[in-house]
């Protein structure tokens, strides 16, 4: 069965001078002569992505499109009607969003933060920049410490409300933050806290979220680059638990905490030393 808006492992069933066909279990699918990777033969099963062209023929391509069926990602506007504004998807066809799914109305070349649907009455993928109906704390499904995806949704006055997998939203608190974010970045992160509400008006949990990987595993990730640095700096490196936590993250990219954890690691495992004036790095 094949899917609209999705990646699908297709065959080629015929060879024509503008392309070759894929199997979709009736006349088949054109994928475009542009699009076909280098000897391909028949029988080949190929990674295609499915959209509707301009004249609602399904078709083909090996391009890979800013997002697919379900994902939310921030787009840029190409053009703008009376209808509905067309965002730039990275295919051949721009994506259509309509007028009523905007949230105060779009302009060319603004970048937006949309859902990709499949719109039931024409069955071709639309997107919407009214997210909330696709967005839930009712029932979850992470949990605490657990390794998510996440999406800058937006700013607050304690944090950035961020959207885990798609599906949930949480907060990553300013004191979270080591680095420059805007509505739209996308990272790893993890689940910090969850906090189960239950009132008469909600029934729904809060979750706190943070970058990167949770506890050690954080540190283990970081240990990698603080040493990978001292190697490309002749084994030294002026910082250490003294520097100010603004000269720490605009070297390293880390908070001082952070920092502080993984050198301690490092000393410990006998990598590194620490020196009056910042960290060498030890033979081996």
């Amino acid at each position: 069965m094949i899917k609209a808006g999705e990646y699908n492992i297709l065959k080629v069933i015929r060879a024509v001078d503008f392309g070759v066909y894929l199997d979709d279990g009736a006349d088949g699918i054109l994928l475009p002569k542009r699009f076909v990777p280098t000897a391909t033969a028949i029988g080949d099963e190929l990674k295609v992505f499915l959209y509707h062209d301009g004249e609602d023929r399904i078709i083909a391509t090996t391009q890979q499109p800013k997002g697919i069926l379900g994902d939310i990602v921030k787009l840029r506007a190409v053009t703008v009607t009376q209808q509905g504004a067309f965002l730039d998807m990275g295919l051949m066809k721009d994506i259509f969003v309509p007028t009523s799914k905007q949230v105060v109305g779009m302009r060319p070349n603004g970048d937006y933060l949309v859902k990709i649907y499949l719109d039931e009455q024409t069955g071709r993928i639309a997107a919407t920049e009214k997210l909330e109906p696709y967005l839930s704390n009712e029932v979850l499904t992470v949990k605490e410490l657990e390794m998510v995806d996440l999406i800058v949704y937006r700013r607050t006055d304690i944090g950035y409300v961020c959207i885990i997998n798609n599906v949930h939203t949480g907060v990553l608190h300013f004191n979270e933050i080591y680095r420059n974010i805007q509505v739209g970045d996308k990272f790893p992160g993890f689940i910090k806290k969850i906090y189960p509400e239950s009132n008469e008006k909600d029934d729904r949990f809060r979750i706190d979220v943070a970058a990167g990987k949770p506890g050690y595993g954080r540190v283990e990730d970081e240990a990698g680059k603080i040493l990978r640095l001292l190697q490309e700096n002749n084994g030294f490196l002026p910082y250490n638990d003294k520097s100010k936590p603004e000269d720490i993250y605009d070297f390293f990219g880390m908070s001082k905490k952070t920092f502080k954890m993984t050198t301690g690691n490092l000393y410990r495992q006998r990598k590194i030393t620490f020196e009056p004036t910042g960290i060498k790095l030890m033979e081996q």
